[in-house]
């Protein structure tokens, strides 16, 4: 039997569902720690990341109307994707950050549990920063929490998995769409968990993937005028204050860089700080003697 070739695998952006190469058709070499070569990942220009915002933009509506229960649903159905695949992501992931198997193991566990955390909030998180308010007069006066709108978020750089998805998944879980500009060194677990996103019912366009130059691709989702948050996670010092200057021209909400344990107990922060809230007051009639007349 002759020795058969191996099939190497071709990484794809993730956009608006489906898996395009970059628009420029770049691609540029991801190694190792020990500067193996790995992969050609796809390089992708301002042109993506425009595309990526469109894509983004257009599933707004649908996702953050969907009830908060079926979007838990969707999220706890990305953990057992993952799940199945949990030997792919442990190798990639060793690759990626130079680790053992046994501590690219713990980093995709925690992924994965991180997932299930997210799910469990969707239809919580409004019980904690909602409610009624008091008032003085025959009113209801409620506070709603409701999504932003469409995020940029630079992934972290050193956390290939663990930290991108505790980026993305706070910011979907609570209604927003997202553009995802992965670690630019260690960019192929992100765009093979958006081949997992592509078959975990998560609808086209809530979540898109981008690899490349951060500084190269960030700027102009900075300045977009459609994207409405930016988390910098992944920005250093220099570049996260060139891109607060530019996300001011539509005041962008901004979610400056900071050091992280992505291990630690997530908790809600990341979820609060892409809602914005509502407050709706509404009479209740006359007050009688005997009480409200409602």
């Amino acid at each position: 039997m002759s020795e058969r070739l191996s099939v190497f695998k071709t990484y794809k952006l993730f956009v608006g569902g489906k898996f395009p190469r970059s628009e420029s058709g770049r691609v540029y070499e991801v190694t190792d720690s020990k500067g193996k070569w790995l992969a050609n990942a796809p390089l992708s220009s301002r042109k993506d990341a425009r595309d990526a915002v469109v894509a983004a933009r257009k599933a707004f509506g649908g996702w953050a109307g969907a009830t908060a229960y079926n979007r838990g649903q969707i999220l706890y159905r990305v953990a057992e994707m993952l799940e199945g695949r949990r030997d792919q992501f442990v190798a990639e992931v060793a690759d990626a950050e130079g680790l053992s198997k046994s501590k690219a193991a713990a980093q995709v566990d925690a992924a994965i549990d991180r997932w299930v955390w997210y799910a469990g909030w969707t239809d919580k998180i409004a019980q904690i920063v909602g409610g009624a308010n008091p008032v003085a007069g025959p009113y209801f006066n409620l506070s709603t929490p409701e999504p932003t709108g469409v995020v940029a978020v630079l992934a972290p750089q050193e956390s290939s998995f663990l930290g991108l998805v505790s980026v993305i998944a706070p910011a979907i879980a609570v209604g927003n769409t997202v553009v995802v500009v992965a670690s630019e060194q260690a960019p192929l677990p992100a765009l093979s968990l958006g081949e997992v996103l592509a078959t975990s019912d998560v609808p086209g366009g809530v979540v898109n993937i981008l690899s490349g130059r951060t500084a190269e691709i960030a700027p102009s989702l900075a300045a977009h005028q459609d994207v409405n948050a930016i988390d910098l996670a992944g920005a250093d010092a220099e570049l996260s204050k060139a891109l607060q200057i530019a996300a001011a021209d539509n005041l962008k909400r901004v979610l400056r860089p900071q050091a992280v344990d992505w291990s630690a107990d997530p908790g809600t922060d990341r979820m609060t700080a892409f809602l914005e809230t509502k407050t709706v007051w509404h009479p209740t009639g006359s007050l009688g003697a005997g009480g409200s007349a409602y």
